[in-house]
């Protein structure tokens, strides 16, 4: 879920650095919720003054009658923080909660092409961003605390706009026999192990990680280049899968359970296939298009008695 700046935007009232402070003290007894006034030169943010610190210095000693007749400029803090409108909640409110305790409750400025836009309180800020936190809290799986469906589904439907992208569409293969032999119990450390493993790796890369459910997850790049993080999660996977075998298992290479059929048979140790699909060499006209697209590579993916990916060029490891 991704809330912009622009979405919670309030007036900002602004002023020139050569505005006398005998109007600045105007402009705030006549908007009494004004918590500070922006300075502009040419609509470009360049300072701030705030309630607190204009009433502090005029009611110095001498304060009034040095500074009251005089340019704003002088008492205005230069130290201000600027986002542009789509800057998104989450950022903005690491950024503000940096600042130092002299500046920490102050507005932050938001423009757009560089010129003032609005201003939103620090209240209002992180608000929004409890709110928004609780609600990206409510999506997530439970079991992996990874994104669930509603923040994948957020994620896919931006990706036909964008310039380069690769969906890495993971499964685990004969999951189900390791669940009927081992229990849910020890299945879901395995689920546990595969989101680690994944989240591990996409993080190199700047990848956003989901889990659909079950033992379907989801990697999104933002460019093209996936061939290495397939091999390096199938590498990691089929190493760390082995330890979740007792010795017996580990060194036959599989496990004696029934099918589907209910007959018994040699079932190999958990694998995991990938479905890679990228916009490279093929246009999607809608977020439906990728994922259906998806699911076909993951079928003929899943054919393969072994670890593997494969993209829509049909290259496989």
């Amino acid at each position: 879920m991704k809330i912009e700046l622009g979405d919670i935007i309030e007036y900002a009232i602004s002023v020139s650095p050569d505005t006398a402070n005998s109007e600045i003290d105007q402009l705030f007894k006549e908007n009494i919720n004004t918590h500070g006034i922006v300075i502009t030169k040419s609509n470009k943010p360049v300072g701030i003054i705030t309630r607190t610190d204009f009433y502090q210095k005029l009611g110095s000693l001498y304060g009034y009658n040095l500074y009251i007749s005089r340019p704003v400029s002088l008492l205005m803090k230069e130290f201000i923080l600027c986002f542009d409108y789509h800057t998104s909640i989450i950022e903005a409110s690491e950024k503000a909660m940096n600042r130092g305790s002299n500046e920490l409750y102050d507005d932050i400025i938001v423009t757009k092409a560089e010129l003032l836009y609005g201003v939103i309180s620090i209240r209002s800020l992180l608000m929004t961003f409890a709110s928004v936190q609780s609600q990206v809290a409510s999506s997530l799986n439970p079991l992996t605390k990874l994104p669930g469906n509603r923040i994948i589904d957020e994620n896919i439907q931006e990706l036909p706009s964008k310039e380069k992208f690769t969906i890495l569409y993971i499964d685990l293969d004969y999951f189900k026999t390791y669940n009927d032999v081992y229990g849910f119990a020890k299945g879901d450390k395995v689920i546990q192990e595969t989101a680690s493993i994944l989240q591990a790796h996409a993080h190199q890369y700047q990848g956003f990680v989901g889990h659909i459910g079950g033992d379907d997850f989801i990697i999104i790049l933002y460019d093209w280049e996936f061939d290495k993080i397939c091999d390096e999660i199938i590498t990691t996977f089929d190493q760390s899968i082995a330890t979740f075998y007792n010795q017996e298992h580990q060194n036959l290479g599989y496990v004696i359970a029934e099918n589907r059929s209910g007959t018994l048979e040699e079932i190999p140790l958990v694998s995991i296939s990938i479905a890679a699909v990228s916009n490279q060499f093929k246009n999607f006209d809608s977020p439906d298009d990728i994922v259906n697209f998806a699911t076909l590579i993951k079928k003929e993916c899943k054919s393969i008695k072994c670890s593997c990916y494969i993209s829509n060029e049909l290259r496989c490891s």
